[in-house]
């Protein structure tokens, strides 16, 4: 008969190293899981204002002239965003017609619409706004406060020194 006294099971060590190199296993494999799933769930929205600037039109072709706004913006969130207003001032201008003496303008790439400016994420576009040089009786050197809300609920804000 085989004395079965003298046969050892694995050592001790050698079984806690194996248990602590498991745990780590399972821990990595399911913080990739958790990681996955919450990137479905952690979408969100940011536009920025790359740059933003001001000039003059004596006349736009319209019969109009003031400053022609030309913001670049660009979408760095992960979800699509859409700007459905537009603050002049802290006053708003219905899109895509005019409100007052302040127009939303078609010269650049892309038009506001009614149902807003869509931008998919990480696209880019530009917004132009035509102000009337009678508006609020504004002149060369005065700051104007340009604002857009998403339909997500945020606002963006953008100073422009007029030209």
């Amino acid at each position: 008969m085989i004395n079965l006294q003298k046969r050892k099971a694995v050592s001790p060590v050698i079984a806690t190293v194996i248990l602590v190199a498991v745990a780590i296993t399972v821990a990595v494999g399911v913080s990739y899981w958790m990681g996955g799933i919450s990137a479905q769930y952690t979408t969100f929205e940011k536009i920025e204002v790359q740059t933003g600037y001001a000039e003059w039109v004596a006349d736009d072709g319209a019969g109009n002239a003031g400053w022609n706004i030309t913001l670049e913006l660009k979408n760095t969130g992960s979800a699509p965003s859409t700007i459905t207003h537009v603050f002049v001032n802290d006053r708003p201008i219905a899109l895509p017609a005019a409100y007052g003496d302040v127009f939303i303008v078609t010269t650049c790439t892309t038009s506001v619409e009614t149902a807003g400016l869509l931008l998919e994420a990480g696209q880019s576009k530009d917004l132009c706004i035509l102000i009337d040089d009678a508006y609020e009786n504004l002149s060369s050197g005065t700051t104007v406060n340009i604002k857009l809300h998403s339909a997500g609920g945020m606002d963006y804000i953008k100073l422009i020194r007029l030209t």
